[in-house]
């Protein structure tokens, strides 16, 4: 989800006015204008181009190349790796790219740069050339410069290109279509949608696009998809802010408890005849569901469904509406059969990966196999299965620890390359490692040996491996490994010398123990450069409580944790820690809120926060803030509420503060379906921020955008209302045109973050409306 002394509430749309003094300020003090520029000095935007040899943007091509960016002195430089020598040179001529940019794009207000040139995603030629998209167009680059592709006349819906490069397929009125990628020429695979039951439609009510789920055949001769049935499905409505009759946003979006939610019908197009052939799976509908996340596709696509090779059967997974239950089934392509494989039912959820967006079964016809993950003994591992009957042929990985992702599967030497954490001993149980394990015997090895947070990149064939290598207190350490993990090249180690010029200084982790007193949770903290262990600082937690995510967000190098280190340069101290209900240990540890999402890890930042000023004089627990954003907003709420002798100032940004609002599968799936009980109460009585707002005693902002399409404004009013029956005071902020990430109001956000801890919880005066610009 993806959330001052006033006698009345101060709503300016694009504006707050901001009153009072702070707590527990023994007098006023000014927080200057130099203050806040040096803060706004940490902002990613500024930090990023201060770090030099850095990495990113990898992309392995078919001929086992690698492309990637190395920054430097301001400039991004493109090299091509050849992973048999470890030697890279420049991948193509930047200034011939630019050039061709400028060319074809005359009259555009930013002119491309050879040394910052916009983002690129790449491909190979058979010819050898690079096909570099980018916003400004395609071009391909090689040897005699680079030229720009003509663009087709054709129609502009977003398409999925097939393997072989030749065609994509897109959504048209409902229905499937193809488009030659070179000619432009369009075909029609169906007709037969209808309003709100179309073809590889991309709604789960927090998302909607035109993007077509689908996923082709190796041969590219067949699309696997669906026809989305939504007619019943309840309507989201979002009022747009303008002159004159307003715009009005809508879209189908369904909510907890309905009775009728979004279903799909399994189908596949067989486009290897004359004319397209549309089968129907041989099945009833099927839940919009996924075992990876609250859609049903995940960051890479539509994972939980799977080809055979060869084309002939199709894999999938279907999930009932509560995630209770995974069922793998094989479908025959041409005749539309389907045939269940295997079932495992879970008390609280299931999910294909100890952290969503990840997809850890594996379809293996050609074995007659297939890998299913599970986390049926606490802890997320993977095992080898008969395709035919479903039996267990062996646990492949097992312990107190977690496979993460499957990064590479090699059926000749039936080996499988994984990501994984909490299986090194002594080591910070979220640092990422890659192991290696034979699926028919053997340990599991481990290939990235150092004690760092690991990010790996696999070559398709799986001969090498990029691994990037850090710590948040770190620089990374980029290398070239083989298959079996032994360091093949240094490609870049990154220097941190501009970085801390300009005065960054690394957050630092802690342990504390939770609620329990034995369990022990991770943290980081952040001060500012010219922290005085002799003087007193108040305490702000950044907090998101999950289930699918954590508050603390990377355990790798990054020059910038949101603006957590700009935010301790005003006179903070900054923390985020993972609570219980969060993922990546045990599955114990995940579920430990489960059905009771109102408890948002809340009694262990509690808990972390007095530990942490009992060890540290110099945090002043009596002046703690927590803010947070999406569900994190819903979270700080909830700590205004439910902890008010605690928390003093709270900054809830874009909440879901009650889930009976929100869209249907993310709430089922971590806090159960609708039961309602004899007395007209639910399981879901209590659960909502409105019911204990009465409660509030502190100093609390609320913030939403009014076009916020993930989570409705509406949720942020319903707190209001219930504040407003029971007479608090509190702050408003309604962004008008603002989604779910306030997009270009962000840093009017940010300033107005900072002016309200630093008003009411420093006790100070922030400086007049500084304009905090993004750096471009």
């Amino acid at each position: 989800m993806g959330h001052e002394n006033a006698r009345h509430i101060h709503i300016l749309l694009g504006a707050l006015l901001v009153t009072g003094v702070g707590v527990g300020s023994a007098q006023a003090q000014q927080v200057t204008t130099a203050d806040y520029q040096r803060a706004a000095s940490m902002l990613g935007d500024r930090t990023a181009p201060l770090v030099d040899q850095s990495v990113s943007n990898g992309k392995w091509l078919d001929d086992g190349s690698l492309v990637y960016a190395l920054a430097a002195d301001g400039k991004t430089t493109y090299l091509q790796l050849d992973p048999r020598t470890g030697v890279s040179k420049p991948a193509f001529d930047a200034k011939a790219l630019a050039d061709a940019i400028n060319l074809a794009n005359p009259d555009s207000k930013r002119p491309a740069n050879a040394a910052k040139l916009p983002p690129l995603q790449i491909k190979r030629e058979a010819d050898g050339r690079l096909r570099l998209a980018t916003f400004a167009g395609t071009y391909l680059c090689g040897s005699d410069g680079c030229s720009s592709v003509p663009t087709p006349d054709t129609g502009s819906e977003p398409g999925v290109t097939s393997p072989d490069g030749k065609r994509e397929a897109f959504i048209r009125n409902g229905n499937l279509w193809l488009r030659d990628v070179v000619s432009g020429k369009e075909s029609q695979l169906t007709s037969d949608a209808k309003p709100d039951y179309g073809y590889a439609t991309n709604n789960a009510g927090w998302v909607h696009n035109d993007k077509a789920i689908v996923l082709w055949s190796p041969d590219s001769k067949k699309i696997a998809t669906f026809q989305q049935d939504q007619r019943k499905t309840s309507t989201m409505t979002l009022v747009a802010t303008n002159v004159g009759a307003p715009k009005v946003e809508q879209w189908k979006y369904p909510f907890v408890g309905d009775e009728n939610v979004t279903m799909i019908e399994r189908v596949i197009i067989d486009l290897s005849a004359a004319k397209p052939q549309t089968i129907r799976l041989q099945m009833p509908p099927d839940q919009h569901r996924s075992t990876c996340s609250d859609d049903i596709a995940c960051s890479n696509g539509w994972e939980d469904v799977q080809w055979a090779t060869d084309g002939k059967t199709l894999a999938f997974v279907s999930t009932d509406r509560g995630h209770k239950s995974a069922t793998l089934r094989v479908a025959d392509v041409l005749t539309g059969a389907v045939r269940d494989v295997f079932e495992e039912t879970v008390a609280t959820q299931y999910q294909s990966a100890p952290a969503l967006d990840s997809v850890n079964w594996r379809y293996l016809p050609e074995s007659n196999e297939f890998l299913w993950f599970s986390q049926k003994s606490d802890w997320g591992h993977l095992y080898l299965h008969d395709l035919a009957t479903g039996k267990l042929k062996r646990q492949i990985t097992s312990g107190d620890w977690n496979v993460t992702q499957i990064e590479h599967l090699d059926p000749a030497s039936r080996t499988i390359w994984f990501r994984g954490v909490g299986h090194e001993a002594g080591r910070d149980p979220y640092f990422q490692h890659l192991y290696k394990v034979g699926m028919d015997a053997g340990d599991v090895s481990l290939l990235t040996p150092e004690d760092a947070n690991h990010t790996i990149s696999v070559a398709d064939d799986g001969r090498y491996f990029i691994d990037t290598y850090s710590t948040i207190a770190t620089a990374p350490v980029t290398v070239l490994r083989d298959a079996d993990g032994k360091q093949v090249a240094e490609i870049a180690r990154t220097d941190l010398t501009r970085l801390k010029a300009a005065g960054w200084v690394p957050p630092t982790s802690f342990t504390v123990k939770a609620r329990d007193g034995k369990t022990d949770l991770y943290g980081q903290m952040f001060k500012p450069k010219s922290f005085d262990a002799s003087k007193k600082y108040p305490v702000v937690t950044y907090i998101y409580p999950g289930p699918q995510v954590g508050s603390v967000r990377s355990r790798s190098f990054v020059p910038a944790h949101a603006d957590h280190q700009a935010l301790a340069e005003l006179g903070f101290i900054v923390i985020a820690v993972d609570g219980m209900g969060t993922p990546l240990r045990s599955k114990a540890f995940q579920d430990a809120y489960y059905g009771d999402m109102v408890d948002n890890t809340l009694p262990d930042q509690v808990t972390a926060l007095k530990q942490l000023a009992a060890k540290y004089p110099w945090i002043d627990a009596t002046r703690a803030g927590i803010w947070g954003h999406s569900g994190g907003g819903n979270a700080t709420a909830t700590a205004m509420f439910m902890y008010p002798d605690i928390y003093k100032v709270g900054i809830a940004e874009s909440g879901n503060h009650n889930n009976l609002s929100y869209e249907d599968d993310w709430a089922e799936r971590y806090h159960g379906l609708l039961v309602k009980n004899a007395d007209g109460t639910d399981n879901y009585t209590g659960q909502d921020n409105a019911a204990h707002a009465a409660n509030l005693k502190g100093k609390l902002y609320l913030i939403h955008g009014m076009m916020d399409d993930n989570v409705p404004p509406q949720m942020t009013l319903l707190v209001v209302d219930a504040l407003v029956k029971a007479n608090k005071d509190f702050d408003l902020l309604m962004l008008p045109h603002a989604r779910h990430g306030f997009g270009a109001d962000s840093s009017y956000v940010t300033r107005k973050r900072w002016d309200y801890f630093v008003r009411n919880l420093m006790g100070a005066t922030p400086p007049e409306q500084f304009e905090l610009k993004p750096q471009m």
